[in-house]
């Protein structure tokens, strides 16, 4: 790691060839792509032991920076984040097969028509060329987007998080070792062996030499692309997590759908954040979920007013208490066992409290009523709206899309999943035989005379 070269000029030389190579990777044919992939999958598990090996490192790593007189649970709990398991390495050989057989987005045609002067006019897919890939999260993460990013046809230049160095050097050698063997070109993407956050900065200013960046990470990585970026975000995970339960549903199902949508995964960037409540179910909905959010599920509850003190009037003596909902928590994307729970009205209030704190990430109203469903879908502006499922499904896998490399809910690109497909942008193709805008600079009865001179 050459730290002592400035992280401008370090984030330039890893630029410098990026444009060709993105070239190359934009022309390489689907079957050398899919080949490389189920390659880079069996080198994951030939790896196995020496891919555990480096992460030990990491792990003692972690634990060393620890000073004496540390809280155990909490040099455990990094400890244990850190942790690669041989489960986890299954799962990576799992995700590069699944990639490598997922269709090939580059050079599909979206769209063709003939125009009236006989012009053949196509759509077709593309990659976008240069993603960089900003991530906080596990070598899971930093494999994924290496194959998405490969299947796609375009180069990316990734940070990883340095908590996790020699884990993903060990990976990196692997897969790229593959990969070339398979016909792709060398250098198909770069990681980045640096820690400091200044070579991130730069990354995200990099606006000459990345098309598009990709940030997986907590509120603070968002907030910092959010003020330094100079390149256009493709997808961040962010944006609050709603659901709303009408008056007219059916209980135990949407009780079921709050306990997976906050449960299943808490740290999930589609975990829920706020669920609303329509009061007239309130005093019968609320206060069995509440109790089992709190004792089974361990969730912290953050209520509004009316919560309170309807959980007060119901005597929990021996419960753990809810705690009064602040105007920060509405905003929150908790990403964590911590539930904000609101009473609304009805249909208009849930609507107009996921208007106010916006973005919205996912949406999800459970209801028997068809009319509240279709005003819902219609009038709610989220990476993806859902009617009476989980907000767990709002993934790439669950949309039939494959494996994503996060969500989105920007309105200059495609909402929700980012998968394969939305790594490309479209360009149009048209194919005449001579056509011309009209009116031609040169008068009808000269034209064939014209070009039939000869000089």
């Amino acid at each position: 790691m050459a730290i002592d070269v400035p992280a401008k000029l370090y984030i330039e030389k890893l630029c410098k060839d990026s444009r060709s190579i993105a070239r190359a990777l934009g022309l390489l044919p689907g079957s050398v792509k899919t080949t490389a992939l189920h390659a880079m999958a069996e080198r994951v598990a030939s790896d196995h032991d020496t891919i555990l090996t480096a992460n030990a490192k990491d792990v003692e790593a972690v634990g060393k920076s620890f000073g004496e007189g540390t809280a155990k649970e909490g040099m455990k709990a990094a400890v244990a984040h850190v942790r690669v398991t041989a489960e986890q390495i299954h799962e990576m050989v799992g995700q590069l097969h699944q990639i490598a057989e997922l269709p090939d987005p580059v050079g599909l045609v979206v769209s063709r028509q003939e125009r009236p002067d006989g012009l053949l006019v196509s759509r077709v897919k593309v990659p976008i060329g240069v993603l960089g890939v900003l991530s906080e999260r596990s070598p899971l993460v930093t494999v994924e987007s290496i194959a998405l990013g490969l299947k796609s046809g375009n180069f990316c230049i990734l940070r990883g998080a340095p908590e996790w160095w020699h884990t993903h050097q060990a990976i990196d050698a692997g897969l790229r070792e593959a990969a070339l063997k398979s016909g792709v070109p060398a250098g198909a993407w770069v990681l980045i062996d640096r820690p400091d956050r200044d070579v991130a900065l730069e990354l995200m200013r990099s606006a000459k030499a990345v098309d598009a960046l990709i940030v997986r990470g907590g509120a603070g990585l968002r907030k910092a692309v959010a003020e330094q970026a100079k390149v256009p975000v493709l997808c961040d995970d962010g944006g609050v997590t709603h659901l709303y339960i009408d008056g007219d549903s059916d209980i135990p199902m949407a009780q079921n759908l709050v306990i997976n949508s906050k449960v299943q995964q808490p740290g999930a960037s589609n975990s829920l954040d706020t669920l609303l409540v329509q009061q007239v179910i309130g005093r019968q909905f609320l206060p069995p979920l509440i109790n089992r959010l709190l004792d089974q599920f361990k969730v912290e509850v953050h209520a509004c007013p009316k919560t309170v003190a309807l959980m007060g009037q119901m005597a929990m003596t021996g419960h753990t208490a809810i705690v009064p909902a602040t105007e920060a928590d509405w905003r929150t994307q908790f990403a964590g066992p911590t539930l904000a729970i609101k009473m609304v009205e009805g249909l208009d209030e849930a609507l107009a409290h996921i208007a106010a704190y916006r973005p919205c990430l996912t949406a999800v109203i459970a209801t028997n009523r068809y009319e509240s469903a279709m005003r819902f879908t219609k009038e709610v502006d989220a990476g993806a709206v859902l009617v009476n499922a989980s907000t767990r499904l709002h993934a790439g896998e669950s949309f039939g899309m494959g494996h994503d490399v996060g969500l989105s809910v920007g309105k200059l690109h495609a909402k929700g999943p980012i998968g394969l497909e939305q790594l490309t942008c479209e360009k149009y193709v048209a194919f005449g035989s001579g056509q011309l805008r009209l009116p031609h600079p040169v008068p009808e009865t000269y034209f064939d005379a014209i070009m039939l001179k000869r000089p």
